[in-house]
This record gives structure tokens, C-alpha cells and sequence, in this order.
């Protein structure tokens, strides 16, 4: 048993660990599991024939085998970005569309019911760190 096969299970099997793990605690949605998932199954296919990479180097007309996996990595970490990317404009736009839907629904609140008591949020607290029970009772007063 070589040292990149052994190499190669051992980390394909940690990363499905990972994975699963993630997808079990809710730290990763199936969406992106399922590309991680045939990432980690690649992985494992190319540990236990390693053939199969030079076979496929020699079809396309690649050299050096290992050339070819630098560039289905580079490939599908691309992909994976730009992937990622989309979704990150997507979820500005619906962040920003919901905000304006929250500020309408204020406004229009606000015109049928009147100004109404600051938001939670607004009120400050005042700090008690610190300050005597006599400051206190100034205060009050």
C-alpha cells in the first residue's frame, strides 16, 4: 500500500467526516454539500487508481499527470467562486429589497398610527458600573 493511496483515503475520508458533521450541526446546506460530496469521491477514486489520472493525462495530451490535477483543481475552485459569487448578489439584492419593504411598512405604520415610542434598538441604557447608591438617588431626582 503506497503512501498516496493511504494519503489520499485518509483525507477523503476526514473531509466526508467534516462534511457530514457540518450537514448535521447545520454549518453547511446541501447544495454545497453535494459538490464537496463528489469532490471528496474524486478524491478517493484517483487514491485508489491512480491510473486513472494518467490514463486521462495521455488522452487530453497532457504531459505530466499531476498538471492536470493542478488544473481540475484550479477549474472547480473557480467554478466554486464564481458560484459563490452569484449567490452573494443575490442575497444582496433580496437583503436590500427587504430592507426598503421594512422601511415602507415603518412609514406606513407610522402615517396610520403616529409617531410611535423608539425602537427598542434606540433606547440607551444608562451605565450602573461604578456609580454610588447616593449618584443613584441623585439621578432620580
Amino acid at each position: 500500500m503506497s503512501s498516496t493511496f493511504t494519503l489520499g483515503l485518509i483525507g477523503g475520508l476526514f473531509t466526508l467526516g467534516v462534511i457530514f458533521e457540518m450537514l448535521r450541526r447545520q454549518r453547511l446546506r446541501e447544495k454545497y454539500a453535494v459538490i464537496w460530496v463528489v469532490v471528496v469521491l474524486a478524491t478517493v477514486l484517483l487514491a485508489l487508481f491512480p491510473q486513472l489520472l494518467t490514463r486521462s493525462a495521455n488522452v487530453l495530451g497532457v504531459e505530466v499527470p499531476a498538471n492536470l490535477l493542478f488544473f481540475g483543481a484550479i477549474m472547480l475552485l473557480l467554478f466554486i467562486s464564481i458560484q459563490l459569487s452569484y449567490e452573494i448578489g443575490r442575497l444582496e439584492e433580496r437583503t436590500r429589497t427587504l430592507a426598503e419593504e421594512v422601511a415602507l411598512l415603518r412609514l406606513q405604520h407610522e402615517q396610520a398610527h403616529g409617531p410611535s415610542a423608539p425602537e427598542p434598538t434606540d433606547v440607551v441604557e444608562p451605565d450602573d458600573r461604578g456609580v454610588d447608591d447616593e449618584a443613584k438617588e441623585d439621578d432620580r431626582w
